[in-house]
């Protein structure tokens, strides 16, 4: 699981240096890394939760 979160934080990062500009955010690489990284762990806290929670209702 650890490279496919390494893979998804990869993508975050290049997602964020290219869709911000499209809105008119400007960013810093050390700005993008560090979002990126926000929003792994948000992604994977969510992912196991659900999991969780669907784990006790089955």
């Amino acid at each position: 699981m650890s490279l496919v979160e390494a893979v998804g934080y990869g993508i975050a990062v290049v997602t964020q240096i290219l869709i911000f500009p499209a809105f008119g955010l400007h960013t810093t690489l050390a700005q993008n890394l560090k979002m990126g990284a926000v929003f792994t762990v948000v992604s994977i806290a969510r992912s196991f939760t659900l999991r969780r929670l669907i784990e006790a209702i089955i």
